[in-house]
């Protein structure tokens, strides 16, 4: 059946595709993509007394075939996913494919009445995000995306303590990535793909490219036409948090610097970057290394240079959050090197007092349940789907939060600092970064797109 036909059906039957729920009820799920973090759905989804494991798809056979063995319950394997967003059967699907993909299965899933949970980072590009949101409400489905550092149970003493003032005024987040993948992937000659492996649907709305190995599969990720290297893929996660904090959307203006100075291979994505945004109030800086500097990782300077995770430096110390914990280091009241001594200053003169330093607040710790909460966030969709109520990392919250990441990219491509007007959700006074916030899909997925009028 032709994609822009299983469009069409999947519109128009939505509402007989998804069947009301209720609390007893077992939520009927499709894996959409079986590689290292579907695998990890299956496993997780799979402990639930009211989830069916009802069918599986993916591009290469052999992961269809290991992901029905993982699920224990024999399910449909698929490797159309069109033929799975055909099944009435399927309530829910879990969107585990490359980054390329997750905007137009997300959009076609919510058509055809799926309700559904996809994976970070949400979008290959801005427009992206925006289309998801409206699809999400146009056919009101439950759209949660997998940033399941806000489902630690931690954050729910977290957001009281840094909203509330225990490290001061928040005036600067900072986080990072360090790995050292030296010296790279390679440089695989292009050839044939393997048996069993569908390439050119893996491909779909990229751009056609002879098949290499370093392109499909994992390896996808230091690719410009599939993802957004390390800045959408680590740096989403830590960017989630930034903004589920701080409670704030996309920031005013971004600056990034950075390439692949060292790594030797044959992908694109930087093994070196560095990026400021500015939010109302506060500033975010980012460090990613893909070459080096894991050494570094734990001593960013400071007052808590022993801490991991996203710092928040407030006025009275700083706070690090990550998806596993929290930790708070307290700077010291102290008399400032520059105070005047009382006796050399004029009679009614302010003078400052030298006092015994000590801490603005007591240092503070604590862990969550699960230091990789996948398996409570993957829980909250299945009790959002039941209750229809929105995920607390709903398709919106995806969507602001790729916004920054990818400006961070598009302002290290053009060379300048880019300014953001959040309401129009375009760069301000800059024709040709604008030009950037879309790419165009491969035909026929461009007319499956265009069918949907979002």
């Amino acid at each position: 059946m032709p994609a822009t036909r299983r469009v069409f059906l999947g519109s128009a039957a939505a509402a007989s595709y998804s069947r009301i729920l209720g609390a007893n009820d077992r939520v009927s799920l499709g894996f959409m993509g079986c590689g290292l973090i579907g695998l990890r759905h299956i496993a997780d989804f799979k402990t639930f007394p009211d989830v069916a494991m009802t069918a599986v798809c993916d591009i290469y056979q052999a992961r269809v075939e290991y992901a029905q063995a993982q699920c224990g319950t024999n399910p449909k394997g698929y490797s159309d996913f069109r033929k799975l967003l055909d099944d009435k059967s399927i309530d829910a699907v879990v969107i585990s494919t490359p980054d390329h993909w997750h905007a137009l299965q997300t959009i076609m899933a919510c058509a055809a009445g799926k309700d559904v949970y996809v994976e970070k980072p949400m979008t290959l590009f801005i427009k992206e995000g925006r289309w998801m949101t409206t699809a999400a409400r146009r056919w009101n489905r439950i759209a949660c995306v997998g940033t399941q550092g806000r489902s630690g149970t931690h954050m729910k003493e977290v957001l009281p303590l840094v909203r509330g003032g225990y490290a001061g005024k928040i005036h600067t987040v900072r986080f990072g990535s360090y790995r050292n993948v030296m010296p790279g992937f390679g440089k695989p000659e292009d050839c044939a793909p393997p048996s069993g492996l569908d390439y050119d649907l893996w491909l779909g709305p990229a751009p056609k490219r002879p098949y290499n190995p370093n392109r499909c599969l994992y390896h996808f990720r230091w690719f410009w036409d599939y993802s957004g290297g390390q800045m959408t893929n680590l740096g989403a996660h830590d960017m989630d948090l930034v903004h589920y904090i701080m409670q704030v959307k996309s920031p005013k203006s971004v600056y990034c610097t950075g390439g692949r100075f060292a790594l030797e291979d044959n992908g694109e994505t930087p093994d070196t970057q560095d990026a400021i945004w500015e939010y109302p109030g506060f500033t975010v800086e980012c460090a990613i290394r893909e070459a080096g500097g894991t050494a570094s990782r734990r001593t960013p300077g400071g007052t808590a240079a022993s801490l991991a995770g996203v710092q928040f430096v407030g006025t009275k110390g700083i706070f690090a959050a990550s998806r596993g914990g929290y930790e708070f280091a307290p700077d010291m009241k102290i008399v400032p090197e520059s105070a005047i001594p009382a006796w050399s200053t004029p009679p009614g003169h302010p003078t400052v007092k030298p006092g015994k330093p000590e801490p603005y607040a007591e240092p503070k710790s604590g862990r969550g349940t699960s230091p990789e909460p996948i398996d409570i966030h993957s829980r909250h969709f299945i009790d959002c789907v039941k209750s229809r109520r929105r995920p607390v990392a709903d398709v919106e919250d995806g969507h602001q939060v790729s916004i920054s990441c990818h400006l961070a990219n598009l302002s290290m491509k053009l060379g300048r600092k880019l300014n953001w007007d959040a309401e129009k959700e375009e760069i301000i006074g800059d024709r040709e970064a604008n030009a950037h916030l879309v790419r165009p899909y491969r035909k026929p997925w461009d007319d499956v797109l265009r069918s949907f009028k979002l």
